[in-house]
This record gives structure tokens, C-alpha cells and sequence, in this order.
């Protein structure tokens, strides 16, 4: 498996968490995030995330910024992908099962470190559903 990951300044500690879990389980890491904490803007390092999702060139992609909603607003511009930013591990699950979500958005100010480790095993082992849903997502609008 392979995940790219992005992240502005307020994601830097758990992209690193991030990264070092994710690295432990034996999955190929890019890293296009910033790993200082001088303020940067987010579409730079979540805009090569989108981009090699789109084109399958990694299985899915983890973006972090402050709220989430920046970095997710970004990814979700880009063709073929889904974005879902997440808050809870429920809404992580929901999200793989009925959205085929494909970039994981974490909003580092809103949840601890250990709920976005969380997060991101649920996000990597859970399963899109199909049927009902699989004609739902068929729906979404690719330009």
C-alpha cells in the first residue's frame, strides 16, 4: 500500500505520528508536507496529495490542516477525488462505507493525537460498502 500525506503547520506533529505509525505497518509513505511550524499555505502541500490519488499513484492520501475544511475544499476539487474530513471514527468508518472516501481530511486542532492514529487504521481498514452506496457515488460530478 501506498499513502501520500500533506499538511500545513498546525499538522506537522501528526503528520509525523502519522508517518511513523504508518511507516511501522510497512506502508510507502510521500511526504509532501511541511515538517516545521512556520505558517505555510495549505493548498500547496494538499494539491500533490489530490493529484496522486486522481491519478492512481497511491491507494489513498491523508491531508491536515487546522480545521480540515481547507485542506478537504482543496483535495475535492480534483477529479476522481473524495475527500471527507473527519472528526470522530465513526464518521471515519461511514466515510470508506458509504462514501468510497479516498483522502482522509483530519482537522489537528479539533481532535487529540491518539484519536488521529485512530482515525487513520479505521481509515485504512475499512471497506467501501457498494450497492446502494456504489450508485451514489457514481453521482458525484466528475469534471
Amino acid at each position: 500500500m501506498k499513502i501520500a500525506i500533506g499538511n500545513d503547520h498546525a499538522g506537522t506533529d501528526y503528520k509525523l505520528a502519522i508517518v511513523g505509525m504508518l511507516k511501522s505497518m510497512h506502508i510507502e509513505v510521500k511526504n509532501y508536507g511541511t515538517d516545521g511550524t512556520d505558517s505555510v499555505d495549505y493548498p500547496d502541500f494538499v494539491h500533490p496529495v489530490a493529484e496522486d490519488v486522481a491519478s492512481n499513484a497511491v491507494d489513498f492520501g491523508i491531508i491536515i490542516c487546522g480545521s480540515g475544511n481547507g485542506a478537504s475544499i482543496t483535495a475535492n476539487k480534483h477529479q476522481k477525488v473524495r475527500s471527507a474530513l473527519c472528526w470522530t471514527n465513526e464518521i471515519v468508518a461511514l466515510a470508506r462505507q458509504h462514501n468510497d472516501a479516498n483522502i482522509l481530511s483530519l482537522p489537528a486542532r479539533y481532535i487529540s493525537l491518539p484519536q488521529a492514529l485512530e482515525m487513520v487504521k479505521t481509515f485504512l481498514e475499512t471497506k467501501f460498502e457498494g450497492g446502494r452506496h456504489e450508485r451514489r457515488v457514481e453521482k458525484i460530478p466528475c469534471k
